[in-house]
């Protein structure tokens, strides 16, 4: 079984260029997270690129099945009579 690269216990460098003010910030976010510099930014980097690939999914229906999942989007909705009380439900922010 392939280990999974954010689990390897081998690491490799990645260098990025920054402006002073960029570090500066970086620093004081690491500082505010009690963590180093570069597990900050890692850890940063590595959520975001999972986002971004997330974001950019692709779902594949195969043909065999696309006019079920056309008839399933054609139903009508069914009532969900929780979600029609939190409809009613006045704001917090409101209140």
């Amino acid at each position: 079984m392939a280990e999974s690269p954010i689990l390897s216990p081998t690491s490799s460098v990645l260098s990025v260029r920054l402006n002073a003010e960029e570090r500066t910030l970086l620093e004081a976010a690491a500082e505010t997270a009690q963590t180093t510099l570069s597990d900050f930014v890692r850890r940063k980097a590595v959520a975001a690129a999972e986002t971004e690939l997330l974001n950019r999914a692709t779902i594949t229906i195969p043909a065999q099945d696309w006019e079920r999942f056309e008839a399933w989007l054609q139903r009508p909705a069914k009532p969900i009579p929780a979600l029609k009380k939190l409809a009613r439900t006045t704001p917090t922010w409101e209140r």
